[in-house]
Formats: C-alpha cells, structure tokens, sequence
C-alpha cells in the first residue's frame, strides 16, 4: 500500500480502479509560415470554432448544474474575444511568421503568468483558464477534441488520476463513471475545484511528485476531506474506507431531510441559519442548501472581478439578482472590504508594510466616498425587489458608524430628489472584527440595527497573529478563550441594546464551537452553503 498526502477540495470517500488521463501539456512546435495572412485566417476559424464549442459546453453545464456554474464558460467565451489576447496572437503570427499553435500558446503562457504574479488568489486561479481555453484553441487548429476528458471512453466506474484537469475538461466527467478525482497540480480557489463540489464528486489536488501514470488500473481509496490517497489499499485500510464511505453516503441522505425544518434546539432555542457568498451565481447553493437568508454578500468580489470600478449599473442589477432570488429572506451585503489581502489594481492603493492593520474596508469608503456612494446607491435602489440589509466592515468607533451613515443619508437625499424608490427603513449593521469594536460595542448598538462578528479577523486583531503567515498556525488558536469572550462581549452588548448579534466568519461552521455558540446565546450563524445542513443537524441536536 502507498499512502498519499493531497489537498481535500471536495468532501467524500471514493473506492475503485484508477483511471489515468494524459492531460499534460504537449510542447507545441514552432514552424515559419510563407502566408501569415492566411494563418491569422486559420487562427479565427480554430477561435471561433473554439467559442462554438464552449457555447454548447455553457448550455450542458446550465442543464445539469445550473444557470450559476455555467457563467464560467461566458467567461472563457469572453477570454478568446479578448482584444489584447487576440491582437497578442495575430501580431506574433504576423511580425514573427510563425503557425498559429505557436501563437497561441505563447500568449497563453504569457497571460497565465500574468494571472499567477498577481496578489489576488482568485486572480492567480485564473491562470487555469487562460491555459483551458488557449488548449481549445490548439485542439482545433491540430484537428483533435476539445480535451482529455472528451475522450473518456466509458468502461466501469473510475477514479480519475491526471497532471491537472481544466474547468471544461472536470465538467465533462461522466458522474456515472467517474467516481473522484486526484491531480497533481492544481488550486483549491480554480473552478475545477468549485465544480467538483457542485458535481458531488470526492477530489483531491496537488499531490506533485506523487502522480504517477503506472498507477493506471490500480484500485485506490481517496479522501476528499482529509486529502489521503491510498493506492493499492490493504485489506484493513480498505474495509475501514468502506465503513466510513457508507457512513457519509447516509448522513447526507440524513441532512437532506433537514430541509424545510427549523433551526432550533431540542429545548426551543432558535437561531438563525444564514450563508456567504461572493457572487449572485451562488444562490443557487444557498437555495438547494436551504439556508434562511444570506448573512454576508461579499461585494467586494464585483470589484475584484472588474477590470475596472464597477458601475451603479452593473452593482444595482448584482444585488438585485440576489434580493430577488432570496424573496422576503434576508440578504445582508457588506459595502467593498478592499485591502489587506484584498488587493485591486485600479485602486492604486500604496504598498504598505502591514496591509492588515492600513487603508482598508470602511477607510477606504469614508475618504474615498465618490466610490462608496456608487455603491450605496446600488444598494439603496435595489433594497426594493427584497429585503436587503447594508453592513459595514473593519469599524472601530463609533464616528467611523456616523460618518458612514451621513454619507448614507446623502445618497437617500440624492434619491429622492431623482424620485428614485428605496427602502427607507432599510436596516444598517456593522462587523465587529476589532477588539476595539468589542470594547466599544454598548456605543455601537446605539448607533445600529445589528452585528456581524468576523471570527477570522477578530482572531488576527485579538491575539496579533497575521492571519496569512502559515506559521502562526499553532498561535492564531480560533478558540482561544479571549475570543470567545470577545464574542460573548459583543453578543452582550447587542441584546441589551435590543438589537440582533450574529457571525459571519468561518468560525461559525465549526461544529465544535456550535453548544458553546448557543450557550453565549447568538442569534444568528452565516457560514458556507454546503455547512448549512451539517450545522442545522447539530442545532437540532442540541
């Protein structure tokens, strides 16, 4: 038996044959061509033969996965009719007189490092894409399909061992022969990782060196949690893999049961089961999850995706989207937390040498305000199609609440004076993710309809731990008791001021914490879709 060490990025137990995909990258010849005219013609017949192909990918995957995955493949239709990428391979092609294959896969290479030297690890992650797309192009124009997992040949179910597998190559598995997966490449943020959890498939990555191709037709246990690989499992690991696979396969049939029942405990204490998202693409989770409301709407993800700030436009139509979808629930959406690790080019913001403790969140919004009122007034117009709430994040005093909601109270002024509609008893919160904001928490609650505790930066700012630096580890203890009695201060804080107390951060999903969360007497939880029915069990339980 040989035992593995991957990254779990998509939970369960799979247990069958391996399956080996050659999905390396082939080195792409270099060629001189006499006609480069008619090879930048060549390239845009192989593009749009490419986009055609992905435009059929786009509708399989809305059928099967929904309206929300599916975006991913308009987003590779945009990336091949980019106009820097394009005018990028016509003017190699036609300066250097090289075949289109080379031209591609140049600027592929050159556009992916791009992607990888940036900051932003969901805009690292999109290396992968470039690389998917650009590998669709050279498909074409070499006359083979669009990628490896196309030419799954069926057989009995498998586990699927490959160097890497690209978004459109993992949305094309055959679920009823691919019983998981294990790459030795690949990022825990990429769409491949996303698409797995959707798919239900167990998937493990980066277990480098460990991939090897004569595993092909071995029998492996993979653990999509834990990220153990056992290839050739004896009998002892594989009878315990089996128990545990039977174990998982129930309790999930268990939890969809949960769904429509109230999240309260055996005694009658209810709490309030909300969940984050990034996008409106993720509702859908949040709705096949049964969650009650969405407690963070990260909207700083519109700015992080914009190539440039977003438009009042193309926010108020986003939180629309959502506010609609969710009905009278309710949809909790914290203005742009930009800074720290959250880095946007267009921003210009100066490097700093401790980003976590600088011009961040709502200083940001507050000696910028042209942008935070673009933003107030998207949320403003679109509170009408539901029942939105607005959250301010990184507070530390309670001036930073009342100059917020001054500037608030302008844009509801700009509004009315364009006649435009709005929810004028519209409800404003604010994070507390400072020991600052606990220790002033009394004065905050005058001030605000509810708070959101963010566990994850409360732990930074309370123990002085970088929450980045991977070896503070052992020192950034999320149950550490200081903690959790800055939790119970502001919990305290927000009941006698009459007003709701929740969290947001990950530490909310940690079903360890849940009887002690209940103890403190938290109104509210916000944590993953896929965390909603797990913690509503142990609510329930309780």
């Amino acid at each position: 038996m040989r035992t593995i060490q991957g990254v779990g990025v998509s939970a369960g137990i799979a247990i069958g044959a391996i399956r080996v995909l050659d999905t390396a990258d082939h080195a792409v010849e270099r060629r001189v061509v006499d006609d480069p005219k008619a090879e930048v013609e060549r390239f845009r017949a192989a593009r749009d033969t490419a986009v055609n192909q992905l435009k059929q990918l786009r509708d399989k995957t809305a059928a099967e996965f929904g309206e929300g995955k599916a975006e991913l493949f308009d987003t590779h239709q945009l990336m091949l009719q980019d106009p820097d990428y394009v005018e990028s391979i016509e003017d190699l092609i036609a300066q250097s007189k090289v075949n289109a294959e080379f031209a591609v896969n140049s600027t592929a290479e050159q556009f992916a490092a791009m992607f990888a030297a940036m900051d932003n690890s969901y805009m690292q992650a999109r290396a992968a894409d470039v690389k998917d797309v650009s590998r669709r192009v050279i498909n074409v124009l070499e006359g083979k399909r669009g990628g490896a997992a196309e030419d799954e040949d069926g057989g009995e179910s498998r586990i699927i061992l490959a160097e890497d597998l690209a978004p459109s190559e993992t949305v094309q598995l055959d679920r009823a022969k691919v019983l998981g997966f294990v790459t030795a490449k690949g990022s825990a943020n990429s769409h491949t990782a996303i698409l797995a959890r959707t798919m239900g498939l167990p998937a493990i990555i980066g277990i480098g060196d460990a991939f090897d191709p004569d595993d092909d037709g071995h029998t492996a246990v993979i653990d999509g949690t834990s990220g153990l690989v056992f290839v050739d499992p004896d009998e002892e690991t594989l009878a315990e893999y089996q128990g545990k696979k039977a174990k998982y396969e129930e309790h999930l049939r268990l939890l969809q049961e949960l769904k429509g029942k109230p999240t309260e405990t055996k005694s009658g204490q209810k709490v309030r089961l909300y969940a984050n998202i990034g996008r409106p693409s993720d509702v859908a989770a949040v709705l096949a999850n049964d969650a009650e409301g969405i407690g963070l709407f990260r909207s700083e993800f519109l700015y992080l995706e914009s190539e440039d700030y977003p438009t009042e436009e193309f926010q108020f139509q986003a939180y629309k989207e959502v506010a609609q979808k969710m009905g009278d629930r309710l949809v909790v959406i914290r203005t742009l937390d930009i800074g720290a690790d959250k880095q946007v080019g267009y921003f210009n913001l100066e490097h700093e040498d401790n980003p976590a403790l600088g011009y961040r969140a709502i200083r940001i919004c507050l000696t910028r305000p042209e942008i935070f009122k673009v933003q107030l007034r998207a949320l403003l117009r679109a509170s009408v199609y539901g029942n939105i709430a607005i959250m301010l994040p990184m507070i530390t005093s309670v001036e930073e609440v009342r100059d917020a909601k001054k500037i608030l109270e302008e844009v509801k002024e700009e509004l009315r004076g364009e006649h435009i509609d709005f929810n004028e008893h519209i409800q404003v919160g604010i994070m507390i993710e400072t020991p600052a904001s606990v220790i002033m928490a009394d004065e905050l609650a005058a001030e605000v309809d509810f708070f959101s505790i963010g566990t994850n930066d409360l732990t930074q700012y309370t123990l002085a731990c970088d929450r980045q630096n991977p070896n503070l580890g052992r020192f950034a203890d999320t149950h550490s008791p200081a903690v959790l009695r800055m939790i119970k201060m502001a919990t305290d804080a927000a009941h006698r001021h009459g007003i709701w107390c929740g969290i947001c951060g990950e530490l909310g999903a940690d079903l360890s914490l849940t009887d002690k969360f209940l103890e403190i007497g938290l109104d509210e939880l916000s944590v993953s879709p896929t965390s909603v029915l797990p913690l509503r069990n142990a609510i329930r339980n309780h």
